[in-house]
């Protein structure tokens, strides 16, 4: 009798129960912004709203493909291809915020440098996979994906983005390290990648007005740190229990976007230290759920595709919330499956849907080996 293929229940729960308490709390935000500037309470919302049923179809749907197709040379070259035309595609479109990141099409905008993070670790996990023997050897093992990862990433960077080049970068460092590379060749890596980060961050002074505004905020209280102090002022009135859900404060025109990136700041005041630690704890879980998940891979494909998704959710999702709290400069990274952006929540989706798909075939394979047992 055919046996039927089980995915990590409690990865997919996560995925499902985050995605649903996204919703409430990108409304519970954006609501009275909305309605002051344009009557529409709900704008924002029905904005997410269908982003979060795509991306739900699509977590199904990755659940059913063999991850393994996901290695084929003309799909990878193909994502590539995509992604690299997109990257280049958003200098057409008009900036926002001084940035180019977005190709908006009538209603629809959506952000390539998402799909980046999952192409690079795709492209990282099949040439891993074939050359992890040879690991130390830089230039055979590693030069393709210094090449393509790096490419993506400064292409991001001249947008310019520098923190979700930044969450690519260690996803894929995370993969490498996973891979067995020696630690005196992060160590160096680590070294030589300190003067780079900051010839940029020198590049843009916006970006060093937020490092001297992250080390003293209420030095310019109404400057650079004002963001910050509101986000801490959100987050102590929250208190154990919270204000409750539309009661918040600081959303109140004081929080410039708090449905975005600072949206943990709104949830910590109206859901208290209870909420913040519930959805602290429920990041953990993704990382040691799918960190479980590459470790009983079937291979190292699977392996490594489940450390690099991994790590670019749960990643992602610590330094939000450390930029929220004050623990880190300031810096544009939505919080991963909560925050408003559409973009962001499919790959993200896809993402977890891929990992499930991992946890099926380990479950397979474990199956089998306790049959022939």
């Amino acid at each position: 009798m055919a046996r039927t293929l089980k995915s990590d229940k409690v990865l997919f729960w996560e995925a499902v129960v985050l995605v649903c308490a996204s919703l409430v709390m990108i409304f519970s935000a954006s609501a009275i912004i909305s309605e002051n500037k344009d009557g529409r309470a709900y704008e924002v919302f029905l904005r997410q709203l269908p982003w979060a049923l795509m991306g739900l179809v699509a977590l199904f749907v990755m659940m059913r493909v063999d991850y393994h197709v996901l290695r084929r040379p003309e799909i990878i070259w193909s994502m590539l291809g995509v992604t690299v035309v997109a990257l280049l595609a958003v200098f057409l479109f008009p900036a926002r915020n001084g940035a180019h990141r977005w190709i908006a099409i009538g209603g629809l905008s959506w952000q390539p440098s998402e799909l980046a993070k999952v192409v690079a670790i795709i492209f990282t996990a099949a040439v891993l996979e074939r050359r992890m023997h040879r690991i130390n050897e830089i230039k055979y093992a590693l030069l393709p994906v210094a090449i393509v990862a790096g490419g993506l990433a400064l292409i991001i960077v001249l947008q310019p983005d520098l923190g979700t080049p930044a969450m690519l970068i260690l996803a894929v460092v995370a993969m490498i390290f996973s891979a067995g590379l020696s630690w005196r060749y992060l160590a160096g890596v680590g070294m030589l990648m300190l003067p780079v980060l900051a010839y940029f961050i020198a590049l843009e002074p916006y970006r060093v007005k937020r490092i001297l505004a992250f080390t003293n905020p209420s030095a310019n209280s109404l400057g650079d740190g004002y963001q910050l102090l509101q986000a801490k002022i959100a987050i102590g009135s929250g208190g154990v229990f919270g204000l409750g859900l539309g009661n918040g404060v600081q959303k109140l025109f004081f929080l410039p976007e708090p449905h975005n990136d600072f949206i943990f700041a709104v949830i910590g005041e109206e859901t208290g230290l209870i909420g913040t630690t519930a959805l602290l704890i429920a990041f953990g879980v993704i990382a040691w759920r799918g960190l479980r998940v590459a470790l009983l891979a079937p291979d190292r494909f699977g392996a490594l595709l489940g450390v690099g998704f991994a790590m670019m959710v749960a990643l992602q999702a610590f330094v939000n919330m450390s930029v929220v709290t004050g623990l880190a400069p300031t810096k544009g990274i939505p919080l991963p499956l909560i925050s408003a952006g559409g973009s962001s929540l499919m790959m993200n989706l896809i993402a977890m849907g891929v990992l499930l798909n991992i946890s099926q075939q380990a479950s397979a394979t474990a199956a089998a080996a306790v049959d022939a047992r």
